[in-house]
């Protein structure tokens, strides 16, 4: 892990980071098969989040021990940024732990479409710490993506009354998850990907599993193959990929980002559940699409994560 010395500069995240992008679109594609694996498990929701993160993190810790060995520094991390990690860990239990259960209310597409309102909320963050509108190219972005959005909701995104607390739990857990975005950053201006990766993880253990021995949930599985699915896919491989994204791309790129996942669990949800995609949710995948390519060729707001109080922080790899 490498520390950042006393000379700072400030740095603008683009989003024509190529690497980071394409970390980025893998990332989002990877956490979409999460609902399918959630539904696959013969726990309770909350307890498979709780697996995810558990069998997740032995990997995890192995990759981020890896490259602070090669980093030759055996620097433990400060008492704030402790503090940051445990509270991105909580944030992220608590978004786990409310979208699975909404993931089991409700369709695949309204789960993965509500559970990612950061689409909106971080890069409105973003824009808020630079202190500066987004450009037209960026506003339009945004538009196309709401509008995308709004389409992709089709048939299987009305507020059916069955699903409605679904729906409004996965709501919540969006919400939750613009926050732990916004820890996350933070973090990663100071810190590399996968330590980083490895101290929320832990964090977010304790509430997971208390939360599900509250609820009274099934914490032990008999098949293991849904829960390996969803540590790897979504934990090690999704949440991997977006948290290297997270130290380099801006929050717009971010944000807009996010809504390959609905594209990706509309059409799971399709094949594997029969919930049939209608002409106004391709269409809302096109508007997406083009709402990507526009934020791919656009200079985002600065970093990705907040000012420190002494200063804008370096990014550091």
């Amino acid at each position: 892990m490498h520390q950042v010395g006393t000379q700072r500069k400030p740095i603008i995240a683009r989003s024509g980071n190529g690497p980071a992008f394409v970390a980025l679109v893998v990332a989002n594609v990877a956490l979409a098969f999460g609902p399918m694996f959630v539904r696959l498990a013969d726990t309770g929701p909350v307890a498979a989040a709780f697996w995810r993160m558990t069998l997740a993190l032995p990997l995890v810790a192995a990759m981020a021990w890896m490259t602070r060995a090669r980093g030759g520094t055996r620097t433990r991390p400060s008492a704030r940024m402790l503090w940051l990690l445990a509270g991105a860990g909580i944030a992220f239990a608590a978004d786990l732990g409310s979208w699975h259960i909404g993931i089991v209310r409700t369709t695949l597409a309204n789960a993965t479409l509500f559970g990612n309102a950061a689409t909106f909320i971080f890069p409105l963050w973003g824009f808020l710490v630079a202190r500066a509108w987004p450009s037209r190219g960026q506003a339009l972005a945004l538009l196309l993506a709401a509008g995308g959005a709004a389409l992709l909701m089709g048939r299987s995104y009305q507020l059916d009354p069955g699903h409605l607390v679904g729906d409004l739990l996965c709501v919540l857990a969006g919400v939750l998850y613009a926050v732990y975005f916004v820890l996350m950053a933070d973090a990663r201006a100071t810190m590399a990907p996968l330590p980083a990766l490895a101290w929320s993880s832990l964090a977010a253990l304790p509430p997971l599993l208390a939360f599900s021995l509250l609820l009274g949930e099934r914490v032990m599985p008999g098949n293991w193959t849904p829960l390996l699915g969803l540590a790897l896919c979504s934990q090690v491989i999704g949440q991997g990929c977006m948290t290297y994204a997270l130290g380099r791309l801006s929050p717009l790129a971010i944000g807009l980002a996010l809504l390959v996942q609905p594209v990706v669990a509309g059409v799971v949800g399709w094949l594997l559940f029969g919930e049939r995609l209608g002409a106004p949710d391709l269409i809302g995948v096109a508007m997406v699409a083009a709402a990507l390519v526009l934020v791919r060729r656009e200079p985002g707001p600065a970093r990705a994560a907040t000012p420190a109080a002494n200063g804008v922080r370096e990014e550091v790899a």
